[in-house]
């Protein structure tokens, strides 16, 4: 860039989204080999995490990233014997979904390779930093929902 930005808060911002989209396109990168994209692996942790199951709308309140079409991903990845569905035994409206058995050993594979993944993404920044980053970020996120 040529010339300064002319707020503090704009440069910051952009710097966040500019390094979000570096961080996710290494994430593809290594989900890549699993035939699995970011929104499908966030929605089998999420799925792990929640042994009861959870309905659409909840998935979609957890994901990292919105997906505007959350259904057509839970139907490809159900073809594909990741997740199971059922309608909710309370609520004939609701739909539940599950991790399946096929998700949860699928996962177990691709857990070390993103692990290291994020290593090496942040590699050469200390522990101490990461806090700080983290602290930051949460501060901003907190910041958001708040208006």
């Amino acid at each position: 860039m040529t010339k300064p930005f002319s707020l503090l808060e704009q440069e910051a911002t952009l710097c966040v989204l500019r390094t979000a989209d570096l961080l996710s396109q290494v994430a593809a990168d290594a989900l890549k080999p699993f035939d699995l994209t970011p929104s499908q692996f966030n929605i089998l942790r999420i799925l792990r995490g929640s042994p009861d199951g959870l309905a659409c709308g909840q998935i979609a309140e957890r994901m990292v990233n919105r997906d505007p079409d959350i259904t057509r991903l839970l139907d490809r990845m159900e073809a594909r014997n990741l997740l199971t569905r059922e309608r909710s035994a309370l609520d004939r409206r609701v739909v539940v979904t599950h991790i399946s058995a096929t998700g949860l050993e699928l996962l177990k594979r691709v857990d070390p390779v993103m692990a290291e993944a994020h290593q090496q993404r942040l590699r050469g920044t200390s522990e101490k930093q990461l806090r700080q980053l983290i602290e930051l970020l949460d501060k901003v996120r907190e910041s958001l929902e708040a208006t």
